[in-house]
């Protein structure tokens, strides 16, 4: 049996009336790095915190490795801890800062003092251990933070919004960062963000979160390429939701129907002829040309927003106005408002929601 590094086991909390969390249970490997993503209020800082020991749930268990540390205080989980405000100590050097947990456990002065150059090194910050923090740039302080959860050698690394005080680019190159520090230390990471970018570039596995529980866990590729409902469809990128039924089943086909557009799907257990279905296609699979082929249908170009690596179009089908991505878009007059082209699809990205979930 594979070694599981992290076990959520039913976690439930309640403030009051409101349930932050409904019998959450996930599982982490050993230096995996999932990312919790969802909107707010949905409940991913909430279960962080109840993996850190900040929290206390009304129901379920918290295991590292096979031990239960439920029950345990923070400072007993051996966990590193990065928050969204960096929680740095002003008045205490760079380096000062990052001994900080060292001190705590009472080590040697020598360990202290090699470890901090070694955490700072890590997070190339070296060098840096004299600096006061109010002499650092935000990316620097991040960094420094980071260095601090590292120096401890913690069992498993909790993040919660780190990127979100800083600038775009910042937050781009800060979490490829992350992820190179994370893997070099084979660290089992926790990583809470509402950025969806965020998580696709650097996740392993994401965890969608929706009112207090897990809508669906999986790969970048799976829960942005086949999202089980419309929340995580909607949530994690842009899409075309559309409502219809589905005509007929050929062999591993479905030909559904939506505003009189007719797509092709692949089959889904327990989708049959004459069900109603939701489905969603993602704008940049809905391909456009001026002329068509087999399974392509005519549209209208009502809007177009050039974007420069991208066209943003607005089309129309029969009842239907879908939203389509082109790349690298060679001319902008190309695709003008009242303009007639053919789109296609394939069956493969026509992905049909769960219909138990589509509220």
């Amino acid at each position: 049996m594979a070694k599981i590094a992290i076990t959520v086991e039913g976690l439930s909390v309640r403030f009051g009336q409101n349930a932050a969390l409904s019998s959450v249970s996930l599982e982490l490997e050993p230096g995996e790095l999932m990312l919790l993503l969802g909107p707010s209020g949905c409940g991913k800082s909430t279960l962080l915190r109840c993996i850190a020991g900040f929290v206390k749930p009304d129901a379920g268990r918290v295991r590292f490795d096979s031990e239960d540390v439920t029950d345990l205080p923070p400072h007993q989980r051996q966990i590193g801890m990065v928050f969204q405000s960096f929680a740095l100590f002003p008045h205490l050097s760079v380096g000062e800062n990052v001994a900080f947990g060292l001190r705590e456990q009472r080590r040697p002065k020598p360990e202290i003092s090699e470890r901090i150059e070694r955490a700072l090194s890590d997070v190339r910050m070296g060098g840096f251990a004299d600096r006061r923090v109010d002499q650092l740039s935000g990316g620097e302080q991040q960094r420094v933070a980071l260095a601090r959860a590292l120096v401890t050698r913690p069992r498993c690394l909790l993040l919660d919004e780190p990127l979100s005080n800083l600038d775009a680019a910042l937050r781009h190159s800060m979490r490829d960062e992350i992820r190179r520090v994370c893997k070099e230390h084979g660290l089992t990471t926790l990583y809470v963000t509402h950025d969806q970018k965020e998580a696709l570039a650097i996740a392993d596995r994401i965890a969608v979160m929706r009112k207090g529980r897990l809508e669906q866990l999986g790969t970048p590729w799976q829960v942005y390429r086949a999202p089980r409902s419309r929340s995580v469809a909607t949530f994690l990128g842009e899409t075309n939701l559309l409502e219809g039924r589905v005509l007929e089943q050929t062999g591993d086909l479905l030909r559904v129907e939506s505003g009189g557009l007719q797509l092709l799907a692949r089959a889904k257990a327990g989708v049959e002829p004459g069900q109603a279905v939701l489905f969603s296609v993602r704008p940049e699979c809905l391909q456009l040309a001026e002329s068509g082929g087999q399974d392509w249908f005519p549209v209208t170009t009502l809007r177009t927003s050039y974007l420069g690596e991208l066209c943003e179009h607005e089309v129309a089908c029969h009842e239907l106005t879908l939203r389509a991505y082109e790349l690298n878009p060679r001319s902008p007059d190309a695709r003008a408002a009242g303009g007639q082209l053919w789109a296609h699809v394939h069956p493969d990205d026509v992905v049909l929601l769960d219909p138990d979930t589509n509220a």
